[in-house]
């Protein structure tokens, strides 16, 4: 049965179709905001899946190339893998949802949303965040929803819902919120130092339009939603507790938990974790959920640790930051590099410069978004945690992890009219206990001050956790959470930013929302540590960005010409721009406006590559003095090359001060000469001489 559904959403209708398309999905939304159109689906397999100890959820944003109007690049001239913003999307929609879903339940979920259609005005993002939650709550998948999700821009100092494509590339906010009916469950923000009040303000303010949003798809659910269907409950039986706490009870638990080192720890379990299997030997149904038992255990010793008697398993207090230490220069012929460590958590950044003809090309659907100037990654090689694991490529959670750090440090780079470099950083972890994408922050802000990127001020970024209690206000923050607490708390949630402002948030949680006193709670706490990483760690390893670039770094010289003569300097298939690049070694980037950008290591040759530009653009003028070199002897003069494309003649007449007969008495192929430019002759010829030029 085919129902459709509107609502008018931040002046624009979206509506909804369900039972149009799709209808072999558990659930189907056939999404339209404005023109673009997103088909979102939810669909569940019928039986567990066997042998796992987690919810199996799988999300998928699908850009495909027609919906706007293109052909896929490439030989194959279809869709490949996903981009990085169709990655980074899959994991604003999976992060607000998995923890709606039954923490016991082990059935494939599949989310999956392929974009059809894109109006600019309508960002295809939000309609497939919109869709996932209306497919999931309309469909028989067990979803303690409806979930809705909302975004904000600011321009002009003004809050902006729902903001177009252009709107949300040039304002100064990027903030999604995703909310249930009581409390905020998810924020991912970039922002241009937005102070922490107004953020909250932004926040609370996608909030409330969310509310609106989920009555709607209340009014949906009541009409065609189908009955949640039963499932095979993968909890731990309450008889295996029991035993486990006979055999070690809870003090011996904390007294293995209750250490600053990660490899003790682990050791600490480990060795539990063989007396319990020697004690469970014959009982085979309790041995093959031991470890799962066990790491239950352990989570809720390690949260009635904090919760009831605010006592950390590393024995900091609930607000300390771990021992932090940093450096620069680390690596040699970089052009720039930092290492930064917190507690068991290192970093080391690497920055590498380059022309902007290297900035990195996108092909997606935004069209006012062609290229990216400042590129961040982020690895995660299996060492860092002291597993064997081969390496196979950056994952969601890489790509994820460099965005952040990325988007951290936007707002503080130079422009390129004030730098004229492509910028990329590579932040490699060495060691890993908790919060490696805040550490990347600070350790990518010292490479580019020590590669001597002029940016505007210091980032910095820290991680707050949360274990909550029974009731709403029963609750303890955690500033710096180290990898176990992330695991067996409530909320990782990150903020970065700089004295006067954020720059970015990511928050996931593992419960069904924040207050708001947490929410104000964590952002305050988070400003008041990142503040005391840059004043006691930061700067002492370095205050302020290098005056210029290092020794191995590429040098820029930047000069302007006339748009009519970009041929001129080009020529015929490229000969001209060629020939300079082969006699210098430079790079040159000439863009439409007339912008030249030469790039090299040697400033002489460099120097010689703007000369050649400058001779070839400039019209010869009386007086002129150039050096030439002799390409071509006629009977009557001499043509001389003055730049690759650029050629005048001396006569016969011009060449020496007294009379030669014939031209290669005094001039041979290859000669290198000055001549003085003597304006034009009555034919409208420029001509040059050498007799005239005063050595």
């Amino acid at each position: 049965m085919y129902k459709s559904y509107t609502m008018e959403l931040a002046g624009r209708t979206l509506r909804v179709d369900i039972g149009r398309v799709a209808a072999q999905a558990n659930g189907a939304a056939f999404m339209h905001y404005g023109d673009t159109v997103v088909l979102s689906t939810a669909t569940a397999s019928e039986k567990p899946r066997e042998g796992i100890d987690f919810f199996p959820l799988s999300v998928d944003y699908e850009e495909k190339m027609y919906a706007v109007g293109k052909i896929p690049g490439g030989f194959n001239k279809r869709e490949g893998k996903a981009s990085e913003n169709a990655i980074l999307t899959s994991r604003v929609i999976d992060r607000p949802m998995r923890p709606l879903f039954p923490k016991d339940y082990r059935n494939d979920v599949t989310l999956n949303n392929m974009v059809m259609s894109v109006d600019p005005e309508c960002r295809p993002e939000l309609v497939a965040m919109l869709g996932a939650a209306i497919a999931t709550s309309i469909s028989d998948i067990p979803f303690d929803g409806p979930c809705a999700m909302t975004q904000v821009g600011m321009i002009d100092g003004e809050f902006v819902i729902n903001p177009s494509q252009r709107q949300w590339k040039e304002g100064d906010l990027n903030l999604t919120v995703a909310s249930t009916r009581e409390k905020v469950i998810m924020i991912e923000a970039g922002a241009n130092e937005i102070p922490e009040e107004k953020m909250i303000e932004a926040i609370y303010l996608a909030h409330d339009v969310n509310q609106t949003i989920i009555k709607f798809i209340d009014q949906i659910v009541a009409e065609v939603g189908k009955e949640k269907h039963t499932y095979e409950s993968c909890a731990i039986p309450e008889e295996l507790f029991a035993a486990i706490k006979e055999i070690v009870p809870p003090a011996e638990m904390e007294e293995a938990v209750f250490t600053d080192d990660k490899q003790t720890r682990e050791g600490n379990i480990r060795a539990l974790t063989e007396k319990l299997e020697e004690a469970f030997a014959e009982n085979e149904e309790w041995l093959a959920v031991l470890d799962e038992a066990i790491y239950q255990y352990e989570k809720k010793t390690v949260r009635k640790m904090i919760l009831k008697d605010h006592k950390r398993p590393d024995g900091r207090e609930i607000t300390q930051i771990r021992p932090l230490a940093a450096e620069v220069d680390i690596i040699p012929r970089v052009h720039g590099s930092a290492m930064f460590t917190r507690g068991q958590t290192q970093i080391c950044n690497v920055c590498t410069l380059a022309p902007l003809s290297e900035q990195q090309r996108l092909d997606g659907l935004d069209e006012n978004e062609v290229s990216k100037r400042y590129m961040h990654h982020y690895n995660f090689p299996s060492y860092s945690v002291g597993e064997t694991k081969p390496s196979r490529g950056p994952g969601r959670r890489e790509i994820g992890h460099g965005a952040l750090a990325e988007r951290a440090l936007i707002p503080v780079l130079p422009s390129e009219a004030e730098f004229p470099y492509a910028i990329r950083t590579v932040s490699e972890t060495f060691e890993s206990n908790g919060s490696t994408s805040m550490a990347s922050t600070c350790a990518s802000c010292m490479s580019l001050m020590a590669a001597g990127v002029p940016i505007k001020k210091m980032v910095a970024g820290i991680s707050c956790g949360l274990v909550t209690g029974e009731t709403d206000d029963d609750f303890v923050l955690l500033t710096d959470i180290q990898g176990l607490e992330d695991f067996f708390g409530d909320m990782d949630f990150k903020v970065t930013g700089t004295t006067d402002g954020i720059t970015a948030i990511q928050m996931d949680i593992k419960i069904h929302g924040l207050t708001r006193p947490i929410v104000e709670g964590a952002i305050a706490r988070c400003r008041e540590a990142r503040l005391f990483i840059m004043e006691n760690c930061m700067k002492k390893a370095i205050a302020e960005p290098r005056p210029q670039v290092g020794p191995y770094a590429p040098k820029i010289i930047q000069m302007t010409i006339d748009p009519q003569k970009i041929g001129d300097v080009v020529g015929q298939r490229g000969k001209t721009i060629n020939a300079i690049i082969e006699q210098t070694g430079v790079k040159i980037d000439i863009d439409d406006d007339g912008a030249v950008s030469i790039c090299g290591t040697d400033q002489a040759m460099m120097d010689k590559a703007k000369e050649l530009i400058e001779i070839i653009v400039t019209d010869f003028e009386e007086g002129q003095v150039l050096t030439g070199k002799v390409v071509s002897i006629k009977e009557f003069g001499a043509f001389l090359e003055f730049a690759p494309g650029k050629e005048g003649m001396v006569h016969i007449s011009k060449i020496a001060k007294e009379r030669i007969n014939r031209v290669e008495d005094v001039l041979t192929l290859g000669d290198v000469v000055k001549v003085v430019c003597l304006g034009k002759d009555k034919m409208g010829r420029v001509s040059f001489s050498i007799k005239d030029c005063k050595q």
